[in-house]
């Protein structure tokens, strides 16, 4: 009895600290962890395990680990919906990166977001340049939400009250030099019109093309893919 009660308590304090070492790392994404932290987590995850099973672990203490892990994440998963402080606590806040076009430099180290950081989360949402940005926020789960300034926010057809036509998926019609037949059939289309189309870009051979897709209103986009490295400094990134 002693000896699940330890374990049970173990398993505890492992847990908890996981989650405050965790919190105390930052915020970052799977898609924006580096090797390094990728490695540093599995590593920090084993190292806690093994505070949680002892250093003579056996089967009954793995699953008496597992289960309690399996338990604090269910009753805290629970409360996280019910309790709003727990909520804040577990999960923090919003950080604000820019404010009024300005960027909050403590924020940027209380986040441990670096410039470059900031600048790639940016283009990802399609910014390209920091003066364009009213607002940035990192969200709870890495996410950065983006504000553009009024004047860079694009007009839209409702702006004007101006129908608009349906737009649904493209369908990917080749993949690296191979013609994706089911696709190409769903949309009630052969290959006689495929190399048609191609033919009216100058391409002989589906093996020349990268990639082609088809929208909704019948227009095939093709790229034949460029080959070459980027010169140093080219685009302007690192």
């Amino acid at each position: 009895m002693n000896e699940l009660l330890n374990t049970i308590l173990r398993s505890i304090f492992a847990y908890f600290f996981l989650m405050i070492v965790i919190r105390t790392l930052g915020r970052k994404t799977i898609s924006q962890m580096t090797f390094f932290d990728f490695a540093f987590a599995i590593t920090l995850g084993t190292l806690a395990a093994n505070v949680a099973t002892g250093a003579n672990a056996d089967s009954l203490t793995a699953t008496i680990v597992v289960l309690t892990f399996a338990s604090l994440s269910f009753v805290l998963g629970y409360s996280h919906i019910k309790s709003f402080s727990l909520r804040k606590l577990i999960n923090s806040e919003p950080i604000t990166l820019i404010q009024n076009g300005e960027i909050v430099k403590d924020n940027m180290q209380k986040s441990r977001v670096t410039l470059n950081d900031l600048t790639t989360m940016l283009r990802k949402k399609n910014v390209f340049n920091i003066a364009d940005v009213e607002f940035a926020l990192l969200e709870n789960d890495g996410i950065l939400s983006v504000q553009p300034k009024s004047q860079k926010q694009p007009l839209t057809p409702s702006d004007m009250n101006i129908p608009t036509s349906y737009k649904g998926l493209t369908k990917d019609i080749i993949i690296d030099g191979n013609i994706m037949q089911e696709n190409l059939k769903d949309a009630n289309l052969d290959e006689h019109w495929l190399m048609n189309q191609l033919k009216e870009k100058g391409i002989t051979h589906v093996k020349d093309v990268f990639f082609a897709a088809l929208d909704t209103s019948g227009s095939l986009y093709v790229s034949k893919g460029i080959v070459g490295q980027e010169k140093p400094g080219e685009y302007g990134l690192e």
